[in-house]
């Protein structure tokens, strides 16, 4: 059976594969990270994944693990997170989606159920991500305050605009890592957009690369604050990217005001 350019099937193929045989079905759902301890699944049993999985036993009775496309913190929100598992279902995707949303917190959607293609892997076939960060200037209002940095000061906004010229591009950014104990195959890593808006007194910075290292994004956000801040220059900031030593200046941005905006295949 043939797929699209994302491993998935049709939905009018769908019915032709074999009632009981298991499918792959890939996932993209939604939540407000604010209280939630993360994406990943944890002692607590308070996070996304565990909530998702309790589903999948509720519906299919056997505990069934949920492979997401990377994990995101506790606080941290996301508008298109991607997961996949594999299970037998008969009654089409439309209904396993109301089946597994049925039960969640309103703080969770399932945007979509598909079927993929048997060896399509949510994390593994990532071929980039795009992530969000919002800041407030000022004081943001009790209905922002959960979503954003509110930050109470300007910024010098040329300031901010050269550092991002300057982490754009291919680099080695072992230096943005929240976890410099962790071993990775490389920590090179292609920043390919990253995108500085203001509206008022609201700012946001997009990121998008191949990949990102742990609280990267954040520590990204951090720096362009603390750029536009005068507490480091877009000089020392291309120094880090060489000498790989992370700093004080580089400050891990606060979890609430960060999304996960897509991931691309």
């Amino acid at each position: 059976m043939d797929t699209d350019e994302e491993g998935i099937y049709p939905s009018s193929s769908v019915k032709s594969v074999v009632k009981d045989k298991p499918l792959r079905w890939k996932c993209v759902v939604a939540y407000d990270g604010t209280t939630f301890h993360g994406w990943q699944s944890q002692e607590s049993r308070n996070t996304v994944q565990d909530l998702i999985e309790s589903r999948l036993k509720a519906i299919f009775g056997d505990l069934i693990r949920i492979e997401g496309s990377g994990r995101t913190d506790s606080g941290v929100h996301a508008h298109a997170q991607v997961f996949h598992f594999d299970a037998a279902w008969r009654h089409g995707a439309e209904k396993l989606r109301k089946a597994i949303q049925t039960g969640l917190p309103r703080s969770i959607l399932l945007k979509s159920v598909r079927a993929a293609r048997p060896d399509f892997h949510a994390r593994f076939d990532a071929t980039g991500k795009i992530y969000r960060y919002h800041v407030h200037l000022g004081d943001a209002d009790p209905f922002e305050v959960k979503y954003c940095w509110s930050l109470g000061r300007e910024l010098d906004w040329a300031a901010v605009q050269a550092t991002a010229k300057v982490l754009r591009g291919n680099h080695d950014f072992w230096a943005f890592s929240g976890e410099n104990d962790r071993t990775y195959e490389t920590t090179v890593r292609h920043l390919r957009r990253l995108e500085v808006k203001k509206q008022g007194r609201r700012v946001s910075f997009t990121f998008e690369a191949d990949g990102f290292l742990y609280k990267m994004a954040r520590s990204l956000a951090g720096a362009l604050v603390n750029a536009g801040l005068g507490k480091i220059k877009p000089a020392d900031v291309a120094a880090l990217l060489k000498t790989r030593k992370r700093i004080a200046e580089v400050v891990t941005a606060p979890p609430q005001g960060l999304f996960m905006v897509k991931v691309i295949y």
